[in-house]
Parts: C-alpha cells; sequence; structure tokens
C-alpha cells in the first residue's frame, strides 16, 4: 500500500479507541473474531528439523512395523506342532537346518517337519516356522540335531509383520507436536521429512529515543532496551520466528517506514512502547494507515498493561505492547501467546496453579483486572504468596517471581490472609530451602553464595527489618535481616524480639551521610553539622527512606520535628537513595559505607549499626538454616563482608 493511502476502518471499528477501554475479555473476542478463521501456512522439514514442531496434516504408515514376522529372542525357528508332546520325559529331537538367520538377512531354506533354524534376536521368521524357542531352552545333540524339553505355542516369541504399526493406520495427527518419540515413529516408518506448520515470523521492534541496545554505551538520560530482548525469546519459547528490527525512534516517518518494511515479510509485527498519549507515542497513529481493519483494541482494563493496542492490518498482526516490561510480558503472556501458539500450530500452555495465603492486604484499582507477581514461601499452614512491589517499570519483578494473582475488576482489594489461586510460571514451583524476608544489604548475598553452590536454593524478599520482624512472628520466614535501633534502650535489634525468635550477630556496617565530593556544603563536617547545614540551605534537597526501615529511624533522630525538601522522596534501597544523590536529583542522603564507595560518592560516618538476623527458633535446626549459620561464621565469608567494606561481627560486637 502506497505511504499516502488512508486505510478506511471497518464498519462498526473506532479508530480512535484511546478512550474507548475494553475489557480483557472483550478485547480477547473482537481480536480474534477479526483474526479467525484463517489458513495455517505449512513447510516440509526433515526429521531433525521438525523437532518441537506441529504436524500440518494426518500422517498415514506407508509400511507395517515391523515389515516382517521376527523373532523376539535368541534361539531357534521350529514348528509348534513338532513340539505338542514335548516335555522332560519325552524331549523332542529336531533337526538343524545349516542356515543361521541374523538380523538383516532374508531366509532361504524353509523350516520343514522335524527340523529346525538357528536365528538372532529381530531375525526374520523363515518359511514355515510360526514359534521361537530360547536357546536357553535347548540343549546340542551334536552339531546338526538339538533337543528341546517343552512343548512351544503357536506365535511364541514371534513379533508379526504391522503388529506396531500397520500399513494405512493414522500413525501421527495433524497437530502433534514432534518429540523424540514421534521422530522415531516417523524413523521406523522410513520417513525423512514431514509438512508441519510454519512458524509465524513476527517481526519484534522497540520504540523510543531513550532506547540503548545492551553493549552499546549508555548515554546521559537512556536505558538499555530490554523488551526487545524479552519479548525476542518469548516469541521462540511459543513456536515464532523472531526477526528483531532494533529500536527505532520516536519519528513518525522512520517508524512508519520500518513498521511496513517488517510487516511485508512477517505475519506478525509487535512493538513495545508508544501506546499511551504523550505526544512522542506515534505508532498508534500509524497503524490507521496500514491496512483494514485497524486498530481492534487500543486500552484494556488490565493492570499491568492498560496502555495495549491490537490491531489487524490486511490480515497481518500488529500489537503495540506497553513501554514498562512488566506491563509488557504481563499483556504479551496472557493475550498475544495463547494466539502466537494457536498461528504456530502448538497446544495452549499448560498453566499449573497452586493455591496460597496472602500475608499482606493488596490494593487494587476498580474497573481493572489486576494481575499481582508474587513469591511463594511455604510456612506451617501452607504456601504463602508476597507480592512483588517494584512496579511495572522493573524486570526483575517478572523473572524472580514464581507466578502471579489475579484481582477482580470488581474488587479494589485483596485483603490479607486471602486464600487465592496463584498461577504459576513454570509447570511446577520448588519452594525455597531457605526464605529469608526483611532488610535487605547487599552483604547477604557473599553470605548465601556457598549456599547456592551446594545446591540449595535461597529465596530473599526485601520488606524492610520491621517487615521482616512481622513475616518472623507469622512463621513466614526461616530468619529475618533487622537493624533496628532502640532509642530507650541504646541497643540494636534484641528489644525489637519477639517470643519464638532469637538473634544471631550478623555484621556490622557504618551508616553515614553521602554527597558528591564537588559539594563545599559537606565537606569536612560531622555528620550532625552536615545535616545542620543541609538544614539551613532550603536549596539543598535530601532523600529519604521508606518507613519500616532501620536507616528511616537514624534519619528521623537527626531531623527532629525538621521535614526538609526532599524528606518525602522515600526509595527502598541503599542503592536508590546513592544514585539519586550521584544524578543531582538529591544533594545528600543515608546509605552505607560499601554503597557510597561503589558509587563514587562522600561520604561522612554516623553509626555502625548491626545488621543481625532474628532467627524462628522452631526452624532453626532445619538443615538450610545450620548451612547459612555455618556459612555466616565461616572464614570464607568473613573475608569476604570485610572487602566488601563490612565488619563480621562476634558474640561481643
Amino acid at each position: 500500500m502506497p505511504n499516502d493511502t488512508v486505510a478506511k476502518p471497518r464498519e462498526g471499528v473506532d479508530q480512535d479507541q484511546f478512550l474507548n477501554i475494553l475489557s480483557r475479555e472483550d478485547a480477547i473476542e473482537r481480536f480474534e473474531a477479526a483474526l479467525f478463521p484463517r489458513d495455517v501456512p505449512s513447510e516440509r522439514k526433515s526429521l531433525a528439523d521438525s523437532l518441537g514442531r506441529a504436524l500440518a496434516a494426518d500422517i498415514v504408515a506407508p509400511i507395517d512395523v515391523p515389515p516382517f514376522d521376527r523373532s523376539n529372542v535368541d534361539g531357534f525357528a521350529v514348528r509348534s506342532a513338532d513340539l505338542a508332546s514335548a516335555g522332560e520325559s519325552a524331549p523332542a529331537r529336531i533337526s538343524l537346518n545349516d542356515e543361521v538367520i541374523a538380523c538383516g538377512k532374508a531366509p532361504v531354506q524353509p523350516v520343514l517337519t522335524g527340523t529346525a533354524t538357528s536365528i538372532a534376536t529381530g531375525g526374520p521368521v523363515p518359511r514355515g516356522a510360526d514359534a521361537i524357542v530360547m536357546v536357553e531352552h535347548t540343549q546340542p545333540l551334536g552339531a546338526d540335531a538339538i533337543e528341546i524339553r517343552r512343548a512351544a505355542s503357536p506365535g511364541q516369541f514371534v513379533s508379526y509383520a504391522g503388529s506396531d504399526i500397520a500399513r494405512g493406520e493414522t500413525l501421527l495427527r495433524g497437530g502433534t507436536m514432534i518429540g523424540s518419540r514421534e521422530i522415531g515413529m516417523l524413523a521406523a516408518c522410513g520417513i525423512a521429512d514431514v509438512s508441519v506448520v510454519r512458524r509465524p515470523r513476527v517481526a519484534v521492534m522497540s520504540t523510543g529515543d531513550e532506547l540503548v541496545q545492551p553493549g552499546q554505551t549508555l548515554r546521559p538520560g537512556a536505558i538499555y532496551d530490554t523488551n526487545g530482548a524479552i519479548v525476542t525469546a518469548a516469541v521462540i519459547e511459543n513456536g515464532g520466528d523472531p526477526i528483531f528490527v532494533g529500536a527505532i525512534a520516536d519519528d513518525e516517518k522512520i517508524l512508519e517506514a520500518a513498521m511496513r518494511e517488517a510487516l511485508a515479510d512477517c505475519d506478525m509485527l509487535v512493538l513495545s512502547g508508544g501506546t499511551s498519549k504523550g505526544a512522542g507515542d506515534v505508532s498508534h497513529r500509524i497503524i490507521a494507515r496500514l491496512g483494514l481493519p485497524g486498530i481492534i483494541a487500543h486500552g484494556v482494563a488490565l493492570k499491568p498493561g492498560k496502555p495495549l493496542c491490537l490491531a489487524v492490518c490486511d490480515g497481518k498482526i500488529v500489537v503495540i505492547l506497553p513501554g514498562f516490561p512488566t506491563s509488557a510480558m504481563f499483556t504479551f503472556h496472557d493475550i498475544i501467546v495463547p494466539l502466537l501458539r494457536r498461528l504456530a500450530g502448538l497446544p495452549p500452555r499448560a498453566e499449573a496453579q497452586v493455591s496460597a495465603k496472602i500475608p499482606v492486604r493488596i490494593a487494587s484499582e476498580l474497573g481493572r483486572t489486576e494481575f499481582v507477581m508474587v513469591s511463594l514461601v511455604a510456612a506451617d499452614g501452607g504456601l504463602i504468596a508476597y507480592p512483588s512491589g517494584k512496579g511495572s517499570g522493573a524486570i526483575t519483578s517478572f523473572a524472580q517471581a514464581d507466578g502471579f494473582l489475579r484481582i477482580d475488576a470488581l474488587a479494589d482489594q485483596m485483603p490479607a490472609g486471602t486464600e487465592t489461586a496463584v498461577t504459576l510460571f513454570t509447570p511446577h514451583v520448588r519452594v525455597p530451602d531457605l526464605v529469608i524476608i526483611g532488610s535487605h544489604c547487599t552483604g547477604l548475598d557473599l553470605v548465601t553464595a556457598p549456599l547456592a553452590r551446594a545446591g540449595l536454593s535461597v529465596r530473599s524478599i526485601s520488606v524492610g527489618s520491621l517487615g521482616g520482624i512481622a513475616a518472623a512472628k507469622r512463621g513466614e520466614c526461616d530468619l529475618a535481616p533487622i537493624h533496628l535501633f532502640d532509642e530507650k534502650t541504646g541497643r540494636y535489634n534484641t528489644p525489637f524480639l519477639a517470643e519464638g525468635l532469637e538473634l544471631v550477630p550478623g555484621w556490622r556496617r557504618m551508616q553515614g551521610i553521602v554527597f558528591r565530593v564537588d559539594d563545599p556544603r559537606f565537606e569536612g563536617l560531622n555528620a550532625q553539622d552536615a545535616v545542620h547545614a543541609a538544614l539551613a540551605d532550603p536549596a539543598c534537597i535530601m532523600v529519604n527512606r521508606n518507613q519500616g526501615a532501620g536507616t528511616r529511624i537514624l534519619i528521623d533522630r537527626l531531623l527532629g520535628s525538621a521535614r526538609p525538601n526532599g524528606y518525602w522522596n522515600q526509595p527502598k534501597s541503599h542503592n536508590a537513595v546513592a544514585a539519586a544523590v550521584g544524578q543531582h536529583r538529591a544533594d545528600w542522603g543515608m546509605t552505607t559505607a560499601p554503597v557510597a564507595r561503589a558509587s563514587g560518592l562522600g561520604f561522612i560516618p554516623l553509626a555502625e549499626e548491626h545488621y543481625d538476623f532474628a532467627v524462628v527458633t522452631s526452624r532453626k535446626q532445619r538443615p538450610a538454616v545450620q548451612a547459612f549459620l555455618a556459612a555466616l561464621v565461616s572464614p570464607e565469608s568473613h573475608a569476604a563482608l570485610a572487602g566488601a567494606g563490612f565488619r563480621p561481627a562476634t558474640t561481643e560486637s
């Protein structure tokens, strides 16, 4: 279609679907109605290349398998009638023919009455014989005869021609997934190539001026293109043949040309980004010019995934996924994967589900079906599903979760304690051997590394020190890393323990004020004076920490009643604080010395905090917990912690 040709939309299909948000079910129904029925193209492939593909049509066996009557054992081909009266007291004497039948050798001599022919396993049964006697059941009588002391029934140890596969029978049905067993069946019939459903060719394209491909230098304000790699891999996993086009800038002419070129060679085009209402989001406008019927749905009542755009342009499928990785992958797996597998001739994706209880209330938005990724841990009462709080922009949320739960569009929350179904990302879930819930620290990776090398799986969920204590009290974890300072006693962690919990020393890490090394407002000051200097300058912006974090307690002690500019900016990690300062979004905050050092920032020590572990006493003797405790005090872990800037604790420190 020429570039200046504008396709007229099909009657009843609104090209500006922007404000017409469809339910998930309506969007899927309309999309499938616009696509099907349609012919599924096929191609010939050799057996080796057909692995994992779907047969395009039934296959009828061209020969019998086996193609002749054959022996199942090493022995002698005989006439069963000659042995009808044979027994221990009346053995039958049988003369041997001078032929030995081996595999691949056609017999020449018939077996006449009173004779037998030596035969190997798999050898063709000779004319006249109707049974095989095992060599173990015979005795030689010189070189030309044998003695048999038991009767043989007709058909004994014989596999008849066609007993496995009969000529003319349907060997495999169209749509069958070809695996190693199917290849064996085809090879047994002498079939060298088969007609399989052609893999849908899927062009994968990312859009956005900010995208940089992995391996290239990351310029300021840019991000690496994760969606391109993820979608390409997901297409392969679900039977498609991906062609990664790359990242295209938000230029309407350039993008339209790239989309037209991709659709000319492919069955489907999947883009990510460019579906919302921003001025730079031009993809949906281009679709209206690419063919009929055009946009089927633009905006689906999903969370994450609302900006999803579905279109059909002259029989070609166009999908524009949201830009955030988690949103993109949820919508792709939920709506696009079933379609892709259908086009590839593959069966629907098998989805396993388990029942689990959620430990905390999950708020939801009325009117949108919400999918919440969760990590599963085992508790005394069954499985617990911890929701991921990283947001739709977090790629690790999708990669590290075990599955997801669904909140109906008519609900505004899922209350704590709700027992719900969790759809797994993999067919089976392996409950981790060790569950750690609480405050995160990079030192944890150093201590748990030996456990991973020993084959133990470790699940670490970062919810803050107070959240970890609560999880430990509920029996949802083996241990909770905490660093909580008690104002009344002047002690770390111990005052926060409850019955059933005991403290195991971890390590000491220096907390302090972090700033850019070229900022003269903080140079040469102690922590208290640095905070006073920051409070005295209205232009000085801080970055805080989330409530429930041990670091937040230290910050609030320093600030007292002051609430400086930036106080309500509350990221959940030490690294996020360092990034905010390093990128000039804030001027100061509080983090640990190792994080400050790794980020190249100035650091003013404030207090050496105790990063310890509240261990659930009833779980202390579990093998994985014992392995962790042993690793915690090992010389190797102590050396690794010290090298990273931490001070390993002793029972006295």
